[in-house]
């Protein structure tokens, strides 16, 4: 089993960018731009590595090395995109690794590329790359095929080195244990369950009590001996369960308009671990949109449509205003899933004001609407 954590530091300490690794400080999923680079790379490591793994490590600086770490990204549709966008598709895993000196709500993200024979194209054309185009890795660099494609070489003995190398063991396994309860504070419980005697699964968060059912919110969850974070959420609320071979997790979405809310089931989350040493993780999307009054919901979006217009020609919001703005990605979110469709598009022009807020929790809300938002579309 591959402690991920440990897998990075190999991929940072001992190459630079190569044709089996690369690393970017951040990626973006909600522009052609961002997105079209993000298949290009894959399209690149996995033509040029037929036999191997490749890796994509996100949030490293590129001149220092330094680990500034992203946020905690929601991984279970990222195939879907790749699958959109690519002839013969590699299979690709986006995994959340957490480091200590990050804070808590930070991660480095590591996008593994599984090897695959097939040549990728684009299937359609991606912002400036046209359909049709090969692209594959000289050096650091993801380029277009001139002319005919043949690998020369292949990368199998250097990767299979690494990740032997970063191999999980005993101590690994306790340390990581140990520092994923100190890192919680006792009010968030944190736990540990064993499963098949070799999966260590943590999870902490807050409880609450409603009626007959359990919720967690700010809740964590880590597979320790890979050093990977499976979930994270400040504001969601979470049911968990588990059994002898899996582990559940419910997230839910408050939801609600006038300060009037109510959870609904947002996405299933299912760890299954096997005799083998092996486990697969399982989502099944659960979202039904609620539905509210339209004279309503006009209501709003013209109203919040009026104050993205204040913000950008930089005229003072009133007290009211800004309230509103603090349940603008709530309420955006909530016309959107009525069919106001360009609802995502105002409130993307609106991120830098709310993520400049001395309040940062606006733009955690942002940030959770935009990842709905992503799991609304590729569901």
């Amino acid at each position: 089993m591959i402690n991920k954590r440990l897998l990075i530091k190999n991929l940072l300490s001992r190459n630079d960018e190569n044709s089996f690794y690369d690393k970017k400080q951040k990626i973006s999923f909600t522009s052609k731009e961002g997105k079209a680079k993000f298949v290009k790379h894959v399209c690149a490591l996995s033509n040029s590595n037929p036999d191997n793994n490749s890796y994509i490590v996100i949030g490293v600086e590129d001149e220092s090395n330094a680990i500034v770490g992203v946020d905690f990204f929601d991984d279970s549709k990222i195939q879907n995109l790749v699958n959109a966008y690519l002839v013969n598709p590699p299979k690709i895993e986006y995994e959340n690794v957490p480091f200590p000196r990050l804070p808590r709500y930070k991660v480095v993200g590591l996008v593994t590329i599984y090897p695959k024979k097939p040549i990728s194209s684009l299937a359609k054309t991606a912002w400036k790359y046209y359909k049709g185009t090969v692209f594959y890795r000289r050096g650091s660099n993801s380029v277009p095929v001139e002319g005919a494609f043949q690998l020369k070489n292949t990368n199998r003995p250097i990767v299979e080195a690494l990740e032997r190398n970063a191999r999980n063991n005993i101590e690994l396994t306790l340390d990581g244990v140990f520092d994923f309860v100190n890192r919680h504070k006792a009010a968030y419980n944190p736990k540990y369950k064993v499963f098949k005697e070799q999966f260590v699964v943590c999870w902490a968060g807050k409880k609450t009590r409603v009626g007959d059912e359990t919720f967690y919110s700010r809740v964590d969850i880590e597979l320790i001996n890979e050093q990977v974070r499976l979930f994270y959420s400040n504001l969601d609320d979470v049911q968990i369960y588990f059994n002898e071979h899996s582990f559940i997790i419910t997230e839910f979405l408050m939801l609600g308009i006038d300060k009037t809310e109510k959870r609904y089931p947002l996405e299933k989350t299912i760890i299954n671990f096997k005799d083998n040493g092996l486990h697969d993780i399982v989502t099944e999307f659960l979202f039904e949109p609620p539905k509210f009054d339209k004279k309503i919901l006009y209501h709003i979006y013209n109203a919040n449509n009026a104050i993205v217009a204040k913000i950008a020609k930089g005229v003072t919001l009133s007290v009211l205003e800004f309230e509103d703005v603090q349940r603008m990605p709530t309420s955006y979110l909530i016309c959107y899933l009525n069919g106001f469709l360009e609802a995502p598009k105002y409130l993307r022009k609106v991120k830098t004001y709310i993520r400049d807020l001395d309040d940062k929790t606006t733009y955690v809300k942002y940030k959770d609407a935009m990842r709905v938002l992503r799991k609304v579309k590729y569901s």
